[in-house]
């Protein structure tokens, strides 16, 4: 190296060194996408009918994650997603019975596509209660 360019070492170094925190986050670790509980879609629940049996309902949703003892008459479905980097979602799913027969569902599912547009901030959802249709009646001949 030569001499003219020693005093231009410490500024060459120092230029380097304005890049870092870009280089640092670069270089964090890698960290991955959590998936726990039920992940219940608005097609799964868009099949669901009052008056379907506790097996017909855990054929249409999947086995409930919460079965609790005291409200033998609900099961919820619960899904949280904790992404690698961004906020968790939560998503919560509550199917009720009487006299072992589904007539209500409660929950803040939302439909896939809107989900996968823009996913919703845990604050942002919205508990609602989703109406089950009735079955069409025949009319007897």
């Amino acid at each position: 190296m030569s001499r003219p360019f020693l005093p231009l070492l410490p500024v060459l170094l120092l230029a380097a060194c304005a890049n870092a925190p870009d280089i640092a986050s670069r270089l964090s670790p890698y960290r991955i996408d959590v998936r726990q509980g039920n992940f219940v879609t608005q097609e799964m629940v868009a099949k669901l009918k009052p008056g379907m049996t506790r097996d017909q309902v855990r054929f249409a949703l999947g086995t409930p994650l919460v079965t609790d003892i005291f409200h033998a008459n609900r099961w919820d479905y619960v899904y949280h997603f904790q992404p690698g980097r961004g906020e968790p979602q939560m998503r919560r799913l509550s199917v009720f019975f009487e006299d072992d027969k589904l007539i209500r569902v409660g929950g803040d599912v939302v439909p896939a596509s809107a989900e996968e547009a823009a996913p919703a901030a845990p604050s942002a959802a919205a508990q609602r209660i989703l109406e089950v249709p009735a079955e069409a009646k025949k009319d007897a001949p």
